[in-house]
C-alpha cells in the first residue's frame, strides 16, 4: 500500500503502541524488569503461567520496539539477561499509573462483573 493511502488504523500512534503492549504479557514482563536485569528463567519464575515459548515470543517483541534489550554472555550453556531501555523506562510512569488504578479498582470490577449475566 502506498504511504499516503494508509489507513488511519495503520497510521494511529494509539493503536500501533497499545496493540503491542497491551497484550497478556508485555506489560507484566515490564514491571518484573523494573526491578533491574533478569534472566530469561528469572523471568519464566516471577511470571508462572506464561509458557516458555509465550515468554520469548513477548521478550522478542518488547526487544524489536526497542522498550528492551537482549544481552547474551558467551557462557556454557549461553546466559541471557534482559533489561529495559531507556525507552522501556519511560514508560514505567504511565504502566505504574495503570497498576495502581487497576490495584484500586480491581474489587469493583471484579463486582460489576459478577452482577452482570454471563456472556454467551
Amino acid at each position: 500500500m502506498h504511504p499516503s493511502k494508509a489507513s488511519y488504523a495503520d497510521r494511529c500512534p494509539v493503536r500501533d503502541v497499545l496493540d503491542r503492549i497491551g497484550d497478556r504479557w508485555s506489560l507484566l514482563v515490564l514491571t518484573e524488569l523494573k526491578l533491574g536485569t533478569l534472566r530469561f528463567s528469572a523471568l519464566r519464575r516471577a511470571i508462572d503461567d506464561i509458557s516458555q515459548r509465550m515468554l520469548a515470543q513477548t521478550l522478542r517483541h518488547l526487544e524489536h520496539d526497542g522498550l528492551i534489550s537482549r544481552t547474551v554472555h558467551a557462557t556454557i550453556p549461553p546466559q541471557v539477561e534482559y533489561a529495559l531501555t531507556p525507552l522501556g523506562v519511560s514508560l514505567l510512569d504511565p504502566v505504574d499509573a495503570l497498576v495502581a488504578w487497576a490495584t484500586t479498582h480491581h474489587d469493583a470490577i471484579r463486582q460489576a462483573r459478577a452482577s452482570q449475566p454471563a456472556e454467551s
